[in-house]
């Protein structure tokens, strides 16, 4: 299907970035089944101390509880890199964003931003999507959709990269992804199109428009997500799902080979620290189900997917996905900690370049069996009978 070029920018937003063309390309081939787990959690609390050991809630109901790990000579990592932007008519301060400390930051919202949106977050997020994607047995998405959907909303686009491949498989359905800034690439599907806009605001797309609505890894974004919740079930039709994914960096191993007072772990309490200081607790996702049934949808699916810290599995699907994760951790992780690590928590800079130095050294370590739990890949559907 032939691309539509959105090239009506004037002011010339991201002027030296580069350009993804084939980003409706599906990146994962592998077909292996996935390492999906059930899961019962308790009540979630809010940034774990570091004087209790970080670990990720126990899975039930699986098929494999635990990872066989490889034997390994050498090192290796797959990334992805990617440059993308989307050139709109908006007025320019909001195409330009805000920059600070060397890097670009999205100027709409309610809200201070804490992630950047620069070609090196985009890249992040193009890897993350690579990722999540071979994490799901090569699927996009896990719930039931049906086959000639008419229109879906993708929240948090980012680079649009997740919105493009729903376009190209679902040629006939309407897709918008939404975003605070425009960092799409300005080549889509015919059928694709993004709007700036901040989704903690009122929702304008009015009430049973869609028939997916999907948003994922929307990390310290969200203050209400009740709210959201309520406003998603307004704007679906009847029968029709919402899907959210999040990884929570709840670091566990299965053989105790994760060391207490690591600073890969030390790294995942200052994340916990920030998102609680701020409102948007790294910890939510282990309360969707409630806040879901709480809005009354029905048919509430919870699973949790292991990522490997680096390529120690065996199975080479994991091999290739703990890969990826080594690459994210070791070259993309300080975007998360970009803006926020000495604005929210009055943190010393020297201090954390000596800790992340740790903690890239640590990762790349195959003795230990580490994992992060993609969990709480949730989905739900709103009452009635989808026509």
């Amino acid at each position: 299907m032939p691309y539509t070029d959105h090239d009506d920018d004037p002011a010339g937003f991201g002027s030296g970035h580069d350009q993804r063309q084939d980003k409706g390309k599906h990146l994962a081939t592998d077909k292996t089944d996935t390492n999906e787990q059930q899961c019962d959690f308790d009540e979630p609390g809010i940034a774990p101390s570091l004087n209790e050991s970080l670990s990720a809630p126990t899975a039930t109901d699986t098929d494999n509880d635990s990872i066989e790990p490889d034997r390994w000579t050498d090192d290796e990592g797959y990334a992805e890199s990617t440059s993308t932007r989307y050139l709109s008519s908006i007025a320019s301060d909001i195409r330009r964003g805000v920059e600070e400390n060397g890097r670009l930051y999205a100027a709409y919202g309610m809200h201070k931003q804490w992630l950047p949106i620069d070609d090196e977050e985009l890249d992040r997020n193009d890897l993350q999507h690579y990722k999540f994607t071979l994490l799901l047995g090569n699927r996009l998405f896990i719930c039931p959709v049906p086959s000639d959907p008419q229109k879906i909303l993708d929240l948090g686009a980012g680079s649009g990269i997740w919105a493009i491949e729903v376009a190209d498989m679902f040629p006939s359905a309407q897709v918008i992804g939404v975003d605070l800034a425009p960092t799409q690439p300005n080549l889509i599907p015919p059928n694709l199109s993004f709007e700036i806009d901040d989704i903690e605001n009122d929702w304008l797309w009015g009430e049973k428009k869609f028939d997916f609505i999907h948003a994922r890894e929307l990390i310290m974004a969200i203050r209400d997500w009740p709210r959201l919740f309520r406003q998603a079930k307004r704007a679906l039709k009847p029968g029709a799902y919402l899907q959210l994914g999040a990884s929570v960096p709840l670091f566990s191993s299965d053989d105790d080979t994760l060391p207490k007072d690591s600073a890969y772990l030390e790294t995942a309490q200052i994340f916990f620290d920030m998102s609680a200081k701020v409102g948007v607790s790294g910890m939510e996702p282990l309360s969707w189900t409630k806040y879901l049934e709480e809005e009354g949808y029905e048919d509430i699916v919870q699973k949790m997917y292991k990522i490997p810290t680096n390529p120690w599995p065996k199975d080479e699907r994991l091999k290739r996905i703990g890969a990826l994760e080594l690459t994210h951790y070791r070259d993309g992780i300080m975007n998360v900690f970009a803006r926020g690590y000495k604005d929210i928590l009055g943190g010393d800079e020297t201090y954390f370049q000596v800790l992340m130095a740790r903690a890239r050294n640590e990762v790349v370590d195959r003795n230990m069996h580490s994992w992060v739990p993609y969990s709480y890949v949730v989905y739900a559907k709103k009452p009635g009978t989808s026509s």
